[in-house]
């Protein structure tokens, strides 16, 4: 039994991609449902997902599809639209690899900054990305704040972009959400059963926790950097 609001979001949505084959944006949702905050939208799409409503398609802006409907049924497959090169095909095959010259479109959830988790940042946009950049998975892109990586060639005000995983080997540089109040940008290393977060520039010390205080919310799978 869904609750009013996820069954007029999911009912939202379908009639959206029944229409265009494109699902609405955050921003549309929340005003369709009269909502507050996207971060109400984010609650009941994790919701209907949860429970086999929808699911999201990786490295795609607006990527929701209907699995099945609040009365049970399986979904109507949407119109494909013309520039959509990841849909995936029906019956589980693996989507088609994008061109070398797509692009896509990813998250971006604004600057890294202390005392924000990345999935609560609210005003999320996208950002159209080279799809050469980007390898499998779900990605996500973060503004750099600072210089503590200006030795592995990130400055400040570069876009980080970052495939959501919540593991990550030593020596790879990850989003790392420390104590549930900072994330940050580091490299990752396992020392002594701690958790060392290198900075890559001298200035700065390593910083070190109990693995238990440390979230790898992803790891850097790229860069892109825009010159004024």
């Amino acid at each position: 039994m869904l609750t009013r609001k996820q069954h007029e979001l999911i009912t939202f949505i379908q009639n959206r991609l029944e229409a265009s084959g494109i699902s609405p944006s955050f921003e549309e949702m929340k005003e369709a449902l009269d909502l507050k905050s996207k971060s109400g939208v984010h609650r009941l799409i994790s919701a209907l997902e949860e429970r086999g409503f929808i699911r999201r398609l990786p490295n795609r802006a607006r990527a929701l599809e209907v699995i099945r409907t609040p009365e049970g049924s399986v979904a109507k497959a949407a119109p494909r639209a013309a520039n959509d090169a990841l849909t995936p095909l029906r019956g589980g095959a693996a989507p088609k690899a994008a061109p070398a010259n797509d692009v896509i479109e990813i998250p971006l959830h604004g600057r890294i900054a202390a005392g924000v988790p990345i999935e609560a940042i609210e005003g999320q946009s996208m950002l159209p990305v080279p799809a050469a950049l980007l390898g499998a998975g779900e990605h996500y892109a973060l503004e750099v704040s600072g210089d503590s990586m200006i030795e592995a060639g990130i400055l400040d005000g570069d876009y980080a972009l970052v495939r959501r995983t919540d593991t990550a080997r030593d020596g790879e540089i990850v989003v790392a959400l420390v104590r549930n109040e900072e994330a940050t940008l580091k490299y990752l290393r396992r020392e002594n059963g701690m958790i060392r977060l290198d900075p890559a520039n001298g200035a700065y010390d390593p910083q070190i926790f109990p693995p238990h205080e440390v979230q790898v919310q992803g790891k850097l799978a790229g860069l892109l950097r825009r010159y004024h």
